[in-house]
């Protein structure tokens, strides 16, 4: 806590207190953060006593030193329901999708109340359309008329979160990607009040040949890339489609990036799928 409290600085808390981040915090940078995450690696007992201060930038490390194979269901349903920015959301989100529970949590979740589950939920849910192997296209399929139904009469956060799964879920493969550009042609425009940020909403556009070609080339690297549709699949679906097929999918925020797809998130923590890049903005 001490090297924490020693890194922060006055500039930070107030770009963070822009994005919604709660006191009390020190205001550490991410890059401060990626350097003590190096030093530390995996250490699951510093990260339940870092995140038992409830400072922002203690919790802010514990999600990325926390072992997902050591995690308790119990203990993901805690930090899922404890308020954090909407910049940091994704790490609990990614963490239960890396551990035991990630399927689990995903429905159990989805069925919850209160704000911060309902947000961590739509995290899960992008995270899971990204690695997550063992999830039947008829899942997400569900959520895409969730997200169809629900969307425009969401909190503002949850529709961000929203539009983002709508996203994941059409980079997942051809056949989701069809059922995603329908919906989000029948969707519309998704209005997200960002305050006093320079963030953005993605907007659902088509995958470009180079993005293709990028995940393509990456799919021998692991098993989520080797689902990646082919260039044929692709321009058929897209093709067919026509406005809707072009408004599927930007290619910006991480979502579906035109370089190699990144095995680290931006603070170093290993394994976890690019799309933290969409929640870090």
């Amino acid at each position: 806590m001490s090297a924490l409290e020693k890194a922060g600085s006055v500039q930070t808390r107030k770009t963070y207190a822009r994005h919604g981040v709660p006191e009390p915090m020190f205001g550490v940078s991410f890059a401060t953060l990626k350097t003590l995450y190096k030093r530390i690696r995996v250490d699951h007992e510093l990260a339940q006593a870092l995140w038992s201060t409830g400072n922002f930038d203690a919790r802010n490390l514990a999600v990325k030193i926390a072992d997902p194979a050591s995690i308790s269901s119990r203990e993901l349903d805690r930090w899922a329901a404890t308020p954090t920015a909407r910049m940091c959301g994704g790490y609990v989100a990614h963490l239960a999708d890396e551990s035991p529970h990630g399927c689990a949590k995903a429905d159990k979740w989805l069925a919850a109340s209160d704000d911060a589950t309902q947000s961590a939920v739509w995290n899960l849910v992008v995270s899971m359309a990204k690695i997550n192997e063992s999830t039947e296209d008829s899942w997400f399929a569900e959520r895409l008329v969730h997200i169809e139904k629900a969307i425009h009469s969401a909190p503002n956060t949850h529709r961000y979160l929203m539009n983002n799964a709508l996203i994941a879920i059409g980079g997942r493969n051809a056949s989701l990607c069809k059922s995603a550009a329908a919906a989000a042609k029948r969707i519309g425009t998704v209005e997200v009040d960002h305050g006093d940020t320079d963030c953005k909403t993605p907007v659902c556009r088509g995958i470009h040949r180079r993005e293709l070609g990028a995940r393509e080339s990456q799919g021998l690297r692991n098993s989520r890339r080797s689902r990646a549709f082919s260039r044929v699949d692709a321009d058929a679906v897209l093709g067919d489609l026509g406005d809707a097929g072009a408004r599927l999918m930007k290619c910006t925020q991480g979502l579906a990036p035109s370089g190699p797809l990144r095995t680290t998130c931006p603070c170093g923590r290993p394994r976890q799928s690019a799309v933290l890049l969409a929640v870090l903005g």
